[in-house]
């Protein structure tokens, strides 16, 4: 999964939305709300505000330098890097916001942005070098999180790496536009923008740079007591290794957690959960459904949790491995055999689960993914970094949204409710659509029985959990659903589908909104909201192309946005203005 989606799913319940312009009770800092001094000016830039001096003439690219803070201190970092910058006719730009700045630093942020608070552009190396030195005095010792595609200052918070500073684009190795550098032959290639640090190779580091990039390769995993062997997963809080024990070959699971970083909904870092998952180990020891907790170490300030490694596969690995209903054809021995692994399996979950409650601990973020089935069929709980005391019913912070709990249940009954939906979703795994419509459980119910030879009261037992309310439904219940009618495979049901598909696009439509007409991909807002690929254009295209239909109201929408487009819009057939004119040109051309 694109971890770029979370930001844009956080700031809509339902569609897909920008966080800049979505955030309703988010207040910009003091600073941007300040007046800026003759000659300087100040305009948007996604979720930045960019104060630039429009005399002073800035390369395109070069070293620039990035400043990093936390929430707490961020309004004092601005305010030094301001009162240093200002007066120096030094051109900058800086998240806008607190909570703009919380969304770049959560868990699943994108990795070689995070931590980037203001950004400040040098005219050359000799003022690289004086801005290092003279405001990384003033604000040496702020904390904040690492950059990881930068080098860092000192002991931070500033960071330098190479890039552009004009907005330009090339075609990059995956065929899609890429911010863009020029290279040594002046072609436009791709600005690296990764989580490690690099150099262009027809530039050089700058002398004053070497003693910190020294530093930093000073770093290294070689006197550890553990060869790390591969690495599993990443996240902007840290990443997740195999490794082997130097001395036993024992094979292990190390933990990483970066301070400042991976924010949580309640702020918590990266550092405080694994601490948090160190001390529940420690409380559920003895138990052989988690993990043995090893060690746990620091190195470089990033923090190590090691534990025993779990030979096996998640139970979600095992639903796609056996899953029936993927395969063409299934008879009743077939689903039978399904049904009885899955009642067996799950009964197992749930008495692990039990062990916990009865030491006290709440799960707290319980999914398929985050179970382990040994070879043997033992259940092994793992990921226990937002796992708490039973008796402070606590809200979990971080969970998978088709099994989390809805907001007022706590304590045991957050994994009560992960539970009744890992039943349904062992039979049916859509229950990410519960988090929208809790009613949808009883209809998963009725159709899993009808398939599946699985006790009605094993399911409906789940439904209870998950509605609220006792279902009293029963064979020939589905027809009380009000449900909608089986679509038949001809032109009377590809009509009445392509119909209801239209009316839902029309009533998502957003007229009163500039930057785009309806919900879409992610995409729409980088590329345009008017473009054929994410934007008003394709659908308008599509609706007419399918019977469903012209609307005057909508192309006079997209008509008035592309006649003045913002600066930066595409000229390309896909995703720019070529598209949009085929699309309306067509229109003008129908009957």
């Amino acid at each position: 999964m694109d971890k770029a989606y979370e930001v844009y799913c956080l700031a809509d319940p339902v569609f897909y939305d920008s966080p800049t312009l979505a955030l309703g009770e988010d207040f910009d800092f003091a600073i941007a709300r300040s007046a800026l001094p003759e000659g300087c000016e100040r305009y948007e830039l996604d979720d930045w505000l960019v104060d630039n001096w429009p005399d002073v003439a800035m390369p395109r690219q070069g070293w620039k330098i990035h400043a990093s803070s936390c929430l707490d201190n961020a309004e004092e970092i601005l305010a030094t890097v301001w009162n240093y910058c200002v007066p120096r006719r030094i051109s900058f730009k800086f998240i806008r916001s607190r909570q703009l700045l919380f969304l770049r630093n959560r868990k699943y942020a994108d990795r070689g942005a995070s931590g980037k608070f203001v950004t400040i552009y040098p005219l050359d190396e000799p003022q690289l070098e004086t801005i290092l030195r003279e405001l990384g005095a003033l604000l040496d010792g702020q904390p904040g999180p690492y950059i990881l595609s930068d080098l860092r200052w000192g002991s931070g918070p500033l960071y330098v790496r190479y890039g552009g500073f004009a907005e330009r684009y090339c075609v990059g190795a995956n065929g899609e536009l890429a911010l863009a550098i020029e290279d040594a032959d002046g072609q436009l290639v791709p600005d690296q923008r990764g989580a490690t640090f690099y150099v262009p190779p027809w530039t050089r580091l700058p002398d004053f740079l070497a003693p910190h990039l020294a530093a930093r390769n000073q770093t290294t995993v070689a006197d550890l007591p553990y060869v790390i062997e591969q690495a599993l997963h990443f996240s902007n809080g840290g990443g997740l290794y195999t490794g082997v024990v130097k001395k036993s070959g024992d094979r292990v699971i190390l933990k990483e957690a970066r301070p400042h970083a991976g924010l949580a909904a309640d702020r918590a870092d990266a550092v405080t959960r694994l601490r948090c998952e160190r001390d529940n180990l420690e409380k559920l020891g003895g138990l052989d459904v988690v993990p043995v907790l090893r060690d746990y170490f620091t190195l470089a300030d990033h923090h190590f949790l090691v534990e025993d490694f779990i030979d096996g596969s998640t139970l979600a690995a095992l639903l796609v491995e056996r899953y029936p209903l993927t395969a063409k054809e299934n008879d009743e021995a077939t689903l039978a055999a399904y049904t009885s692994w899955v009642l067996e399996l799950y009964g197992r979950v749930e008495r692990a689960v039990a062990e916990l409650h009865e030491r006290g601990i709440v799960v707290g973020d319980l999914h398929p993914s985050n179970v382990m089935v040994r070879p043997d069929g033992r259940i092994v709980l793992v990921d226990l970094e937002i796992a708490s005391a039973a008796n402070e019913e606590r809200q979990p912070t971080l969970a998978d949204p088709a099994f989390s709990a809805p907001v007022g249940l706590t304590g045991v009954d957050v994994d009560r409710y992960a539970l009744a939906c890992i039943r349904l979703f062992l039979f049916m795994p859509l229950t990410s659509l519960l988090g929208l419509v809790p009613s949808k459980a009883e209809q998963f119910a009725e159709v899993i029985a009808e398939i599946f030879p699985v006790p009605r009261e094993f399911l409906f037992d789940a439904v209870r959990v998950i509605t609220g309310k006792r279902s009293e439904m029963g064979s020939g219940a589905v027809a009380a659903l009000d449900l909608p009618p089986a679509l038949e495979p001809d032109r009377a049901g590809w009509e009445c589908a392509r119909d209801s598909m239209v009316q839902a696009i029309l009533s998502s439509a957003t007229p009163q909104r500039d930057d785009r007409l309806f919900p879409g991909d992610i995409r729409q807002f980088t590329s345009g909201g008017l473009n054929v690929a994410h934007g008003a254009a394709g659908v308008l295209y599509a609706l007419a192309a399918t019977g469903g239909g012209r609307y005057a109201e909508y192309e006079d929408w997209l008509v008035s946005r592309a006649t003045h487009p913002k600066p930066g819009t595409r000229l390309g057939f896909f995703d720019g203005l070529h598209g949009i004119a085929y699309v309306l040109e067509r229109a003008r051309s129908a009957p």
